[in-house]
């Protein structure tokens, strides 16, 4: 039995755990050893890998094995070799060498004390051919080996949730250094280089465009389907498409450090982190193999009838739970990476799957995290335009949030700003301008006021927004309403939340006003303003205190305490560093709906696991009585073993994100 457990694959080089999945490497060091590794036995040299089935390797050896073992069931049966001195030679031969990786594996578990599903069936094995039932021991040995390759290929599939995001990236990358362009190993960028990205090429680092405008596919990063437009100033992740101009980027990440790079190191741990529910399934399948071993002792006391004990044992199988449940796991963490989600562990993707409150944060989570313009209300005989041109050009020089929100607006809006003749800056209140002819006044009510200009009292405004009033020249010209803008998918995502049973709170260090407006807008449960991060931190841990599964999701420093204290912790990727090394799990997208689709695909993990769980013990419990009432022969007992052991294989592998290869074909074909 292939199973994904605590520790790497043993590497084929040094015999030791494998840590040749890395980043930006080509291959493994060890992969000409893996190509044409020794193998012991008849054949002593080396025994390449030449056949292949559906795009994964088979050894050529074990090919061989089951050819072997299948043509000597078909000897015997029909018994063309006649037994001599009592023994069928070629029974015991085939046995010999296809039952030996079987058997050898049942030693290695006897030495380390552990009850495994191989020793059941050297055992059954071993009694068969004992009461010369060579033909049943050749069967069952070759159902377990078919078995053990299929559950390889499965395995394979799962690595190759690494391999595919490995291979995207390039291994030397353009750089402009004091004025000189040069190609260069990829592990030779610096943060700070400028590297240039042609059309086609992939971005090989985390950094912010410095020239250039292009569109760029982001889909292995954030999940996002459709290629986002990033010119001067927008940041882009490493493993990301380039596909129409080139781009001037500075780095700011590179290696293990980028996006990409954690998102790798997140399916990687995946493979070696283990899960609660994991060890659950470790030890379930040692109580199913005590439990076959009791029910064949009485089985045989109750009957004496060897071959209805045999099969007891046979048809007893954890297979499918201990090798599934890892596989189920990395799937699950490999699809939640696809889509724009890190999880840094196997623990966390499963505390995530039974989560029934999650608190939320505000600025930069539930919102931008920056205030925006939301509405521009231009006086009679002004349009938005011109207002916006004018209110930019008297904001140009001021460092305010506020300031820079109107500047940002005239800017998206490709509105051209002067610059002002003269600017001052009045603390608490706003700035006086000189535009050319025009004398601008923009800041508070209160700074018209002290000017002597009237305020229309019915001019638009809300309660949650911050009103920037403009005056021209000693008239009313108009206001703009600035806020911190709830982003766009947050009250679909509250719902969603909601449709899975999780209740909201929203914790907030804002003031009860805007928390309120924000919490009634997008229907949150419970909101509790002007909170300190200490006082986020004790809600939390009296939530998790209480029994309640609690995620937390922030982006800021404040929010790292509490991040920590809850049973799991999220960040936002374009929250503070603190934050991100603080959170179990971290949204690359920035995007509340990949949060509701990342507990979801947990969700969805923990259910597959619980359905292998439950199908199994019904399956060896119906199983077991069945043998045990003459019901089953071995072969058929076999059949069945085998059968449900795949059945639950194959459910934890559909978890399993696509290839690369095999999403583009799927769009190829949608388009």
């Amino acid at each position: 039995m292939t199973t994904i457990t605590g520790s790497a694959p043993l590497c084929p080089a040094s015999a030791q755990p494998c840590t040749c999945f890395r980043p930006f490497e080509r291959s493994c060091p060890a992969s000409a050893a893996e190509q044409a590794r020794r193998i012991p036995g008849w054949f002593g040299g080396r025994v390449p890998r030449a056949l292949t089935l559906f795009g994964h390797d088979l050894e050529t050896i074990e090919v061989l094995r089951i050819a072997v073992v299948a043509l000597s069931a078909v000897l015997v049966w029909f018994q063309v070799v006649r037994p001599v001195a009592g023994w069928d030679l070629v029974g015991v031969g085939g046995l010999l060498f296809g039952a030996w990786p079987i058997v050898r594996e049942a030693i290695e578990n006897i030495k380390e004390r552990r009850m495994t599903m191989e020793l059941s069936m050297s055992i059954a094995i071993v009694a068969a051919a004992a009461i010369s039932e060579f033909f049943t021991a050749l069967v069952v040995t070759f159902f377990v080996l078919v078995a053990e390759e299929l559950e390889h290929l499965t395995v394979d599939r799962g690595r190759a949730a690494i391999a595919d995001l490995i291979d995207v990236m390039p291994h030397e990358a353009t750089v402009r250094r004091d004025g000189v362009i040069s190609v260069i190993p990829i592990d030779s960028i610096v943060i700070g280089d400028r590297v240039l990205v042609a059309p086609g090429e992939n971005i090989p680092v985390d950094g912010v465009v410095r020239s250039g405008l292009s569109y760029v596919d982001q889909a292995r990063i954030t999940g996002e389907s459709m290629p986002i437009k990033r010119g001067e100033g927008d940041a882009v992740f490493a493993g990301s498409i380039n596909q129409f101009g080139a781009l001037d980027i500075q780095v700011d990440r590179v290696g293990r450090d980028t996006s990409f790079g954690r998102i790798i190191d997140a399916i990687e741990n995946a493979e070696q982190s283990r899960a609660p529910v994991q060890r659950l399934a470790d030890q379930l399948a040692g109580y199913l193999v005590y439990f076959s071993f009791a029910a064949a002792i009485v089985t045989y006391l109750l009957t004496g009838n060897i071959r209805d004990t045999i099969s007891v044992i046979i048809v007893a199988g954890a297979c499918g739970v201990a090798a599934g449940t890892p596989l189920a796991v990395l799937g699950g963490i490999g699809r939640a990476a696809r889509n724009g989600a890190i999880i840094k562990g196997g623990m966390h993707l499963e505390t995530l799957g039974r989560i029934d409150t999650i608190v939320l944060d505000k600025t930069g989570t539930l919102t931008f995290g920056e205030p925006r313009v939301l509405e521009i209300h231009p006086a009679r005989g002004r349009n938005e335009q011109e207002l916006l041109r004018l209110a930019a050009s008297a904001e140009l020089r001021s460092e305010h949030p506020l300031a820079k929100a109107i500047v940002a607006e005239a800017r998206a809006r490709e509105i051209a700003v002067p610059e002002p003749d003269r600017f001052d800056y009045t603390l608490g209140r706003g700035v006086t301008a000189q535009l050319g002819e025009d004398r601008i006044l923009i800041g508070s009510v209160k700074l018209l006021q002290a000017d002597g200009i009237e305020l229309p009292p019915d001019r638009a405004g809300n309660a949650v927004s911050s009103e920037i009033c403009v005056a021209v020249n000693g008239l009313y010209a108009g206001s703009f309403a600035v806020a911190d803008e709830v982003r766009p998918e947050a009250a679909a995502a509250i719902r969603a939340l909601h449709a899975l049973k999780i209740r909201t709170i929203l914790l907030t260090g804002d003031n009860a006003r805007v928390a309120n407006s924000v919490g009634a807008s997008l229907g949150i449960d419970t909101v509790e303003a002007g909170m300190l991060p200490e006082q986020k931190l004790e809600r939390v841990r009296a939530l998790v205190a209480s029994g309640a599964k609690v995620a937390m999701l922030g982006d800021g420093i404040n929010d790292a305490p509490a991040l920590t204290a809850a049973s799991v912790g999220i960040a936002m990727g374009s929250g503070t560093d603190v934050a991100k090394e603080s959170a179990d799990i971290v949204l690359l997208a920035n995007d509340l709906e990949r949060l509701v689709e990342t507990v979801r695909i947990a969700q969805r993990t923990r259910g597959v696991i619980w359905q292998n769980f439950s199908g199994t013990i019904a399956v060896d419990a119906l199983g077991i009585a069945m043998a045990a009432f003459g019901f089953l022969n071995p072969l058929l007992a076999a059949f069945i073993h085998v059968s449900s052991e795949l059945i639950f294989i194959s459910n934890s592998a559909r978890l399993l994100p696509a290839g690369e290869k095999r999403v583009k074909a799927a769009a190829g074909r949608e388009s």
